[in-house]
């Protein structure tokens, strides 16, 4: 299955010059969204994870039914004041601006295998800084996964110290 027929390109969203991946296309078909989970989940399976960490919001779209997939927990990486719970902060840059991630302060314990899922791989800042979380609580990163690398942006360079996969590249 061609899984790239089913994302839907938007120009100049959310600012100009931006070509915008965009997955929802891509979700709504339950064919292509399961096929899409088992080729990500087949690429982190033999890492023996302890937890999968996806980052607000399509990170949750992935990692959730990832890590359901692998018979392992999901741990949500939020924005800031999303959390109820002590946490822990990380301020990263964006393509086209800047932001910052929170984690629960015992969503990782030291040791844990960790497998961070997204949906697209761009410059690299939000996967980093959800590793910087995890890696500060302890986890140790396995895998970093991702349904759509843009390669352009050689964000696969930000995370070289990191096993990075990615199903479709543009």
């Amino acid at each position: 299955m061609n899984l790239e027929k089913y994302i839907r390109v938007i120009e100049d969203f959310p600012v100009e010059g931006i070509s915008f991946k965009d997955v929802t296309t891509l979700l709504k078909d339950g064919e292509a969204f399961k096929y899409a989970i088992k080729l990500m989940a087949d690429k982190i399976r033999d890492k023996d994870v302890d937890i999968v960490v996806g980052p607000e919001a399509r990170g949750f779209l992935f990692g959730a039914p990832i890590a359901y997939e692998l018979g392992v927990g999901f741990v949500p990486v939020r924005k800031p004041g999303k959390l109820p719970g002590e946490t822990l902060k990380y301020e990263y840059k964006l393509e086209y601006g800047t932001d910052s991630l929170e984690i629960h302060k015992d969503a990782i314990k030291p040791g844990d295998k960790v497998a961070v899922v997204d949906d697209l791989l761009a410059t690299g800042g939000t996967i980093l800084s959800a590793i910087k979380l995890i890696e500060n609580l302890g986890g140790i990163v396995v895998h970093v996964g991702f349904l759509i690398e843009l390669e352009e942006l050689m964000g696969r360079n930000v995370l070289s110290k990191y096993n990075v996969s990615s199903i479709i590249k543009y």
